[in-house]
């Protein structure tokens, strides 16, 4: 019975590793895909607005 006490802990991992692994590949794209675009480049165009412009040394 000790074999299965030190299997169970890894075993459990392994599963919820890869249905973490699934919610991440299944949630990529589709109907969200063009909002979470939108919401990136939205950031990006923040973030480069604020951003000062650089100097030039003559």
């Amino acid at each position: 019975m000790d074999y299965v006490s030190a299997l169970l802990p890894p075993a459990v991992m392994a599963v919820l590793f890869i249905s973490v692994i699934r919610v991440i590949v299944k949630t990529q794209g589709g109907a969200n895909k063009a909002k979470e675009d939108a919401a990136v480049d939205a950031a990006l165009a923040r973030v480069e607005s604020a951003s000062p412009a650089p100097r030039s040394e003559a």
